[in-house]
């Protein structure tokens, strides 16, 4: 095998590999109660699929206040909720 060829199959194993993990749905862990949380602001931008700085000015707005509960700088987030918030917030404007 020559190194061209080693690099092509490289290349399209890689391509490969990261175009199934981007047509993958994100899974969240449930808890007992059937609900689904994320951590954290890095968290809720893995979530809304955008920038830890974005996620933090949404959570500033004060639009997925219900969805949040915050014990000193631990972020727990309803997943479910928080993404049905946006939905509403998105609707109004």
């Amino acid at each position: 095998m020559t190194v061209q060829e080693l690099h092509d199959l490289l290349i399209d194993t890689i391509t490969e590999t990261i175009i199934s993990q981007l047509q993958k749905p994100k899974e969240y862990p449930k808890t007992s109660d059937n609900k689904r949380y994320v951590y954290g602001l890095q968290g809720l931008a893995n979530l809304l699929n955008c920038s830890k700085v974005t996620a933090s000015r949404i959570k500033q707005s004060g639009k997925i206040d219900k969805a949040i509960s915050q014990y000193g700088k631990t972020i727990v987030i309803d997943a479910d909720l928080a993404v049905e918030l946006l939905g509403r917030a998105n609707r109004r404007m």
